[in-house]
């Protein structure tokens, strides 16, 4: 009883702060009994109590004043940095630049006026083209071709050695979208070891080609060359396609993911084709991933460079102009530059670009729009939208851009050029000062007659109804078969010493690749820097002599791009093969110019051999 009395009096003691320090809380044991102290020492002890207590209320004021201030400066400093970084990418950056004038305005046309007596009195020569020694920078070491094999075994699926069924495809774009497509159906045929049925080419608002395979590629070669590799078809067997009524609708239908591994197929594709042995993929644009094994890589190799051949009317025009371009360049010895130029009335509204017509152009351009792309278009600020696609090189290269950039680089006036292009927006007008730097300007229009161009036209009528309902043909409207035609561009460029392209695409990025593999890795592709270029067309105090020197800089950097080659043992296949078809394709490569050039058109006249047998300005 006596020691539970204690017990609550300590207790209360600690608490009411006469006991010695501690928390009330705790469950340590009772301290023992106290000493007695005199009146002075215990007096001593609470002054020292009560000055140790000031000192620590003190320190934790200032210590909580010192945090409260770090953790306001911490927060005022992440502000500012979201602040900044919204400034940057954001749309409170668009925000405030959006009540400044746009930086990048067109006015190259303002600088050629300025320097054109420099630029018409410039005694500089075309560059000169000559015959490199490119053996010592072709690949060292030349390997086979990978075996291709009836049974392989990719990842953990076996495939059958007898075909499991048919795949149809649809391939659609223009004419180097479709043949992307073309030549990876092929390799996605090898994967499943299926039967490849002739591609369907899809039809596009913005072509507007209704062109067939068989009426871009020589059908019968392309099932010839690919014989032993993949078997192809031109149509499916009638006791198959009655399953479903004779209507390829009704066929399964798979839609697969963009850049789709060679897994993929094996694992999803393959087991449908076994169950139902046939599939159709639609649409078929990019579905196949760049890296895939050796031997399915092959595969679009020989179908890009081997079994695409284009159909006799193409290749026997394509000849002709070849060798008219040869004839109009003998004051360079037969050698011409062509210029791969995007300035068509679709690509300039597209891009949301301006140039120098004014309000009537942006009246046009938005029209075009809506018509072609409705709904794609809604912001109201497309003049600061175009200003600030011009600042990052995503406009279209003008005639007139392209005409002071081949000046400056240091081509002379006596230079012919081919120009591949669709119809110029605004022709007459834009085409003038390109034509004034360049009179040996051609194109596929002027080079051949009206009669050889007929074939590559569609002509139709245009009905319209009258009060009583009845059908009347109101005009008639012409307008050229775009992959036939875009087919001419491709083989005339393919063949120059110079090919230049102003604005990316398909049709470039297939052209240098197929440039690369003709000539060993080394053919001349001028790829200016567009930003760089619109920055020196801004600039109204630059001097004629001060843009050359810019030019050669950048014709030295984008030949320095262009001699790039993969090396074979680091690489990773991340970039297109169609682009840079170099390790893989190589084993298909003749050294042979003239037997390379063979496999390409087969029908080139023998007086071209002599001319086109070497190779073009290296890189």
């Amino acid at each position: 009883m006596a020691i539970n009395t204690i017990m609550k009096n300590k207790t209360y003691n600690v608490v009411s702060g006469e006991g010695s320090g501690g928390d009330g809380n705790s469950s340590s044991p009772p301290s023992s009994p106290r000493r007695q102290t005199s009146g002075f020492s215990q007096c001593r002890r609470r002054l020292r109590s009560k000055v140790q207590l000031q000192y620590f209320r003190k320190d934790s004021l200032a210590a909580g004043i010192f945090v409260r201030r770090n953790i306001q400066f911490l927060l005022l400093l992440f502000f500012l940095y979201f602040s900044g970084l919204m400034m940057c990418v954001g749309r409170f950056s668009d925000f405030l630049r959006h009540s400044r004038e746009p930086i990048a305005i067109y006015k190259s046309h303002v600088l050629l006026e300025k320097l054109w007596h420099d630029i018409e009195t410039d005694n500089s020569t075309a560059l000169e083209v000559y015959l490199f020694i490119y053996l010592f920078l072709r690949m060292k070491v030349q390997k086979p071709c990978p075996v291709l094999a009836t049974r392989r075994r990719l990842g953990s699926v076996e495939v059958s050695s007898g075909p499991p069924g048919y795949l149809i495809v649809e391939a659609n774009g223009g004419l180097n979208q479709q043949r992307s497509a073309i030549c990876n159906a092929v390799a996605v045929a090898g994967i499943l070891n299926a039967v490849l049925v002739i591609p369907s080419f899809g039809y596009n608002s913005v072509w507007k080609d209704p062109s067939e395979f068989r009426d871009i590629y020589d059908e019968d070669h392309f099932i010839a060359t690919l014989e032993g590799y993949v078997k192809v078809v031109k149509e499916l067997p009638d006791e198959l396609i009655s399953k479903y009524d004779h209507n390829i609708t009704n066929i399964p239908h798979l839609r697969v993911e963009a850049w789709a591994p060679a897994k993929h197929y094996l694992g999803e594709v393959y087991p449908v084709l076994q169950e139902h042995g046939v599939i159709r993929i639609a649409p078929f644009a990019n579905r196949l991933a760049m890296n895939v094994p050796s031997h399915i890589q092959l595969l679009r190799c020989i179908t890009n460079y081997r079994a695409l051949r284009f159909a006799a009317p193409i290749t026997t025009l394509a000849q002709k102009l070849v060798n008219r371009m040869i004839v109009r360049s003998s004051m360079t010895g037969g050698k011409y530059v062509s210029v791969h130029l995007r300035f068509e009335e679709d690509m300039v509204a597209f891009s949301c670009c301006l140039y120098d017509g004014g309000d009537a152009e942006k009246s046009e351009m938005h029209s075009i729009r809506e018509k072609g792309w409705k709904g794609k278009f809604k912001r109201k600020d497309l003049d600061f939208v175009a200003g600030r696609n011009r600042i990052d090189g995503k406009c279209p290269l003008t005639p007139l851009e392209v005409g002071m950039m081949l000046r400056g680089m240091g081509f002379g006036s006596n230079t012919s050029i081919y120009l591949a292009s669709g119809k110029i927006y605004k022709g007459e007008q834009h085409l003038a000062p390109l034509l004034k730097m360049f009179p040996l300007l051609y194109t596929k229009e002027s080079l051949a007659t009206s009669n050889e161009l007929a074939p590559f036209q569609i002509t139709q009528t245009i009905y319209v109804y009258n009060m009583r309902h009845f059908t009347i043909p109101a005009s008639l409207t012409t307008h050229g078969y775009s992959s036939r035609l875009a087919a001419l561009d491709y083989t005339v460029c393919l063949f120059s010493e110079v090919f230049v392209t102003t604005h990316g695409g398909n049709f470039p990025h297939f052209l240098m690749g197929h440039r690369r593999f003709l000539f060993n890795g080394h053919a001349k592709t001028i790829r200016p820097d567009k930003r760089i270029l619109v920055g020196l067309l801004e600039n109204m105090t630059m001097s004629w002599k001060d843009f050359k020197d810019d030019m050669e800089v950048m014709l030295l950097e984008s030949d320095r791009k262009g001699m790039m080659i993969p090396r074979v043992r680091k690489f990773n296949r991340k970039n297109s093969i169609y682009t840079f078809p170099l390790p893989e394709c190589d084993c298909l490569q003749s050294h042979d110019s003239s037997r390379v050039i063979n496999h390409t058109l087969d029908v080139l006249d023998p007086q071209l051999e002599p001319t086109r047998g070497r190779v073009p300005v290296p890189d």
